[in-house]
């Protein structure tokens, strides 16, 4: 089987635009599993990688967490803030 120019440049674009494809999706797919920017306590922990026990210490260092009819909801904001605020 012999392979003409026009084959190897269409083969050679098949597989770029898959690729290219295959990146777009991960790239949205990573963006989508990313922080949001208001959290349950537990997707918090997660985002810093911390126990509820040391959430609850951090609260208690000044955290803020805002509570409406009982759920709560950390911003990824108010992380961010607080833990610049506390590093050295």
């Amino acid at each position: 089987m012999e392979l003409n120019a026009l084959d190897i440049q269409s083969t050679t674009q098949t597989i770029v635009l898959n690729t290219l494809a295959e990146l777009l999706e991960e790239i949205i797919n990573t963006k989508k599993d990313g922080p949001k920017e208001w959290m349950s306590i537990e997707e918090a922990c997660q985002y810093i990688n911390i126990s509820y026990n040391t959430f609850k210490k951090f609260r208690l260092m000044g955290l803020r967490v805002s509570e409406i009819d009982g759920v709560k909801r950390v911003s990824k904001s108010e992380i961010d803030r607080f833990l610049l605020e506390h590093s050295f």
